[in-house]
């Protein structure tokens, strides 16, 4: 394999060579050792979250400032993690953290309007995550260079479309897909693929991760991948069944 070719810079040759040098003794990365770390992350993510969604249930008010901090803090651990991807065996669990914050206060908002649908996302995201792992596992999904441009060039979209979306709030104009009807139901389905299809790039780059023999502490870097990834799904399910319940 030509890991100058990797789907995920981070995992190139000569990337992976300078951070066995520098990690030398610590043993190397394992497909069971990023299952570990993911759990683990989740685990966090969970006790904040329980966090959150209990004083969203009982005090909306209180959960505000949490709310804001764990967002603007997943942000910026999020980024410094990407950067500092040799470290996220401290970043990570850090943004972990805050985006339990976030995350209980959205679902809490989500299960008082729609009772039930938090559990519904959630049941719905991991069978989604099977099935693009065993369409992945099976060759019937590879991460590709034409694949791997499209995907990221329509998730750099819909980041482009959450961004505007943003910043037209601020000046009172409302674009959400929430405001399209049957046309927002579409689109609110793309994203979810897109979503659930960037699982494809974070399994690539684990497993060049792995046949390269990257340093164990890179475990932490897959499973921030992959908890990103899945975060979101759930978050766009979550707004995809809140569209369907809406409609009807």
């Amino acid at each position: 394999m030509d890991f100058t070719r990797t789907s995920n810079p981070v995992f190139s040759e000569e990337r992976v060579q300078g951070l066995a040098r520098e990690f030398a003794g610590e043993g190397v990365m394992t497909v069971k050792g990023v299952a570990t770390k993911t759990l683990l992350l989740f685990l966090l993510v969970f006790l904040t979250g329980s966090l959150t969604w209990k004083l969203a249930m009982t005090n909306s008010g209180a959960v505000l400032p949490l709310m804001i901090g764990g967002g603007i803090g997943a942000l910026i651990l999020g980024f410094v993690t990407c950067a500092k991807a040799d470290k996220a065996y401290i970043f990570g669990p850090l943004y972990a953290l805050c985006e339990g914050l976030l995350l209980g206060a959205l679902s809490a908002m989500y299960e008082a309007e729609l009772a039930g649908i938090v559990s519904i996302a959630m049941f719905s995201t991991f069978a989604v995550a099977g099935v693009v792992f065993l369409c992945y596992r099976f060759g019937v999904l590879k991460a590709s260079g034409t694949f791997i441009k499209v995907i990221s060039y329509a998730t750099l979209g819909i980041g482009a479309y959450y961004l505007i979306s943003i910043v037209a709030g601020l000046f009172g104009a409302n674009i959400s897909v929430f405001q399209f009807g049957a046309i927002g139901i579409g689109i609110q389905v793309v994203i979810v693929i897109v979503a659930a299809l960037n699982l494809v790039l974070d399994f690539s780059s684990i497993e060049d991760g792995v046949n390269a023999g990257a340093p164990a502490k890179m475990e932490w870097y897959g499973a921030f991948g992959l908890m990103v990834t899945l975060i979101w799904i759930y978050i766009e399910i979550l707004r995809l069944l809140a569209l369907l319940s809406r409609r009807n």
